[in-house]
């Protein structure tokens, strides 16, 4: 709905209808004033709590009186529209909040209002006590996957805008936090096990090409060259399922036993055996990082946590190459 005005705020004549400036405008025609309709300014406040839930208030008047929305209202006379948002968050949900950012500005087509400019703040609690006032009857805190149909269309883009802009912080944090679990799902280095396992193939050549040169893998560059492709085919498919779901651990026990005793058997030092792990888990981050897009702080993070397993998961290669190696060499 678009309000039109009658009549001249300067000095109360009829306004008639001109096209001024390229569009059509209302204009007093015995002063020559412009009746400028600009957009209502309203201000929007959004709080997310440690749960990520965002905080929401039910209306208890026109329009869209029982449905949801943020804490909303007109900027008023002689505030800034980041305190009119503060005001708001004051007034119907009862908390104050210190600004954190901005995050979308949007037109809104109100029946009830007309034309309204939708500004959204990110807040941060402060203080106070979540509480329904004046325009609301309820506030609650609801996850951001689970919210109800929210009043204004301009809610739901700052919403949206709020979940994208915390993305990366919460991956990396959850991930961090799943961590410590060895087989912990939802880590963010997650999106690169399956750059590895489309790869296998080309990190165990170059693995091959590295171990049957280096000085520290002499015993290497006589081994059989399919014994050695395979071998390390096997060790990449054990360690995509350790990363996946743990269900490799028994695997990479008996593997790397029986590599230990194998290698002792036909030769090898250990110090090569455990050498060839190594240059094995530098192709494995070399490929990683070579085929990631490391732009964004969550890119970093997931380097430094595919680094960790990769560590975790070969130091376990090692310790039972080594016990391996030992029970071949007393038996020998």
């Amino acid at each position: 709905m678009t309000l039109t005005p009658r009549f001249c705020a300067q000095c109360g004549g009829a306004l008639v209808e001109r096209i001024v400036e390229g569009r059509p405008r209302h204009v007093c025609p015995a002063c020559g004033a412009i009746a400028y309709v600009n957009p209502l300014p309203v201000a929007s406040a959004l709080v997310l709590n440690e749960k990520r839930e965002v905080l929401l208030v039910r209306r208890n008047r026109e329009p869209q009186q029982g449905q949801w929305c943020l804490p909303i209202g007109f900027a008023e006379m002689g505030e800034t529209i980041a305190e009119a948002a503060q005001r708001e968050l004051r007034e119907e949900a009862g908390i104050e909040g210190r600004i954190v950012r901005l995050l979308d500005v949007g037109s809104y087509d109100s029946d009830f209002y007309g034309d309204l400019l939708i500004v959204t703040y990110e807040f941060e609690k402060t203080g106070g006590r979540e509480q329904p006032g004046d325009d609301a009857e309820a506030a609650a805190y609801f996850p951001l996957d689970a919210l109800p149909e929210l009043a204004f269309s301009a809610n739901r883009r700052a919403v949206d805008a709020c979940r994208e802009l915390h993305a990366d912080a919460w991956a990396i944090r959850d991930s961090f936090a799943n961590l410590q679990e060895p087989h912990a799902t939802a880590l963010v280095s997650d999106a690169l096990v399956a750059v590895l396992h489309d790869h296998a193939e080309e990190i165990a050549a170059l693995w091959l090409t590295d171990v049957r040169q280096a000085k520290t893998t002499s015993s290497y560059h006589r081994a059989d060259t399919d014994d050695l492709r395979h071998n390390a085919i096997t060790a990449l498919a054990q360690f995509e399922r350790w990363l996946g779901s743990g269900q490799a651990e028994g695997e990479i026990r008996a593997f790397y036993r029986r590599l230990g005793r194998q290698r002792s058997a036909e030769g090898f030092g250990l110090h090569e055996v455990l050498s060839s792990l190594m240059l094995l888990r530098k192709h494995i981050y070399a490929c990683a990082r070579g085929r990631g897009v490391w732009e964004r702080p969550l890119d970093a993070y997931r380097v430094l946590e595919l680094d960790r397993r990769l560590v975790l998961f070969f130091d376990r290669a090692m310790y039972h190459v080594a016990r391996g190696f030992a029970g071949g060499a007393a038996n020998s």
